[in-house]
């Protein structure tokens, strides 16, 4: 695993040879941010060693790097899913690159079903924490101790540094925010409503099928990170209408503006 990522952050320093500062993480539609970055370089996923491949609608596949509101920034504009027939090293192999190449923030996003019954489609939420409902973990196996811990903590998996600033940028764009727990599942199907119920209980707010493993493997290695949903539906049983991933890319459409506004705004600030 060491020299894979060694391998892959070679390839790409020699595309780029600045540090960027920052790692974003770009769900489903919301991409689009990644067009925003100045004097950029792109690099096709196919392209860096050991890397792997999107396949999702929505997901362009390619690393982004550039400035951004004045930090220098490596963007993933679409990422790789359990679901998809990756393992969770495979799919959070690029945050352990960027972590070599420098990032030691990151800012990670989502598309993901409401499920506290107050949100709407096209709220943005801050995530205060987690629920890993995934089955498994990207940490399991031997650990490598230059890649991190055996055991490391997740008492503040999200920051609360970065969950404040992002909450007083929010305030001073104007932009209403929402704050709460992802839930995590494997997916590809979506919920049923006797899972939406399910996972209400248990504390979850949101539910999806990304973050969780990146966020556990970025503070493995020591990053910081803020993560963004975009509630792009209801849950199942929410609403008397079945779910598509059309109405989730329509949706992120939709709240595009602000969600530009917000991150690139937060990504200022940090």
């Amino acid at each position: 695993m060491f020299d894979k990522i060694q391998e892959a952050a070679t390839y790409i320093k020699n595309q780029y040879g600045e540090r960027p500062d920052i790692g974003l993480i770009l769900g489903s539609g919301l991409g689009i941010l990644a067009e925003e970055i100045d004097q950029s370089i792109k690099i096709p996923y196919e392209e860096i060693p050991h890397f792997p491949v999107s396949t999702v609608e929505g997901h362009t596949g390619q690393l982004v790097l550039g400035n951004l509101n004045g930090k220098k920034v490596i963007a993933m504009q679409g990422r790789f899913h359990f679901y998809e027939g990756y393992d969770f090293q495979e799919v959070t192999f690029p945050v352990r690159v960027m972590k070599s190449l420098g990032v030691d923030q990151m800012i990670v996003t989502n598309a993901a079903g409401g499920v506290n019954e107050n949100f709407q489609p096209g709220d943005l939420m801050i995530i205060t924490d987690h629920i890993n409902h995934m089955g498994g973990n990207p940490l399991i196996g031997s650990n490598d101790a230059r890649l991190g811990p055996r055991f490391p903590d997740m008492s503040e998996a999200y920051s609360k540094k970065l969950i404040d600033l992002a909450k007083e940028t929010a305030k001073k764009q104007g932009i209403s925010v929402q704050e709460g727990i992802y839930f995590g599942n494997t997916g590809p199907l979506y919920e049923t409503p006797a899972e939406v119920r399910m996972i209400r209980k248990l504390g979850g707010d949101a539910v999806g099928m990304s973050t969780v493993p990146e966020v556990v493997v970025a503070r493995h290695t020591g990053i910081e990170v803020m993560g963004i949903s975009c509630i792009s539906n209801l849950a199942a049983g929410m609403l008397d209408q079945p779910l598509t991933h059309e109405e989730v890319i329509e949706t992120t459409q939709k709240v595009r503006a602000d969600f530009l506004r917000f991150v690139k705004s937060l990504v200022e600030a940090m």
